[in-house]
């Protein structure tokens, strides 16, 4: 099950810059965000209704729903916002691998603040990702 899903995610973020570039070409990245943004709300209030979630969705404690809200301010919105303005500027071959490079900080911030080991693995794959970064600039 959850190759099919590391499967589909690929799938899915493969073909978002696609349609992000598309529409970017006649749009801002600030509307393009806001656009994207209107639109995942209201697929995801509508979900939240259909399976009955509603009740839960107001159980969330307030320390989890800071830490969402958070994840959304830097990934669904600031992140967003600069990816849609680099793609807007480049080229999409050479944005999208660019910007799949934040697992590097991901691995660092991991280390740091959740005390999660950093093994001989980890270690490699990142110096494998700066040299791609190294590859695609």
């Amino acid at each position: 099950m959850l190759t099919i899903l590391l499967v589909l995610t690929v799938i899915f973020w493969g073909i978002a810059p696609v349609f992000d570039k598309l529409a970017l070409s006649n749009s801002s990245p600030f509307l393009g965000n806001v656009s994207r943004s209107i639109t995942i709300t209201f697929i995801l209030v509508a979900i939240t209704f259909l399976t009955g979630k509603t009740k839960e969705f107001f159980q969330i404690d307030f320390r989890s729903f800071l830490y969402f809200a958070l994840s959304g301010i830097f990934a669904g919105c600031l992140g967003v916002f600069t990816y849609y303005k680099a793609l807007q500027i480049s080229q999409t071959s050479k944005i999208v691998p660019l910007a799949a490079t934040y697992p590097l900080v991901t691995a660092l911030l991991s280390v740091i603040f959740l005390r999660e080991p950093l093994t001989f693995s980890r270690i490699l794959g990142t110096f494998l990702i700066i040299a791609g970064i190294w590859l695609v600039k």
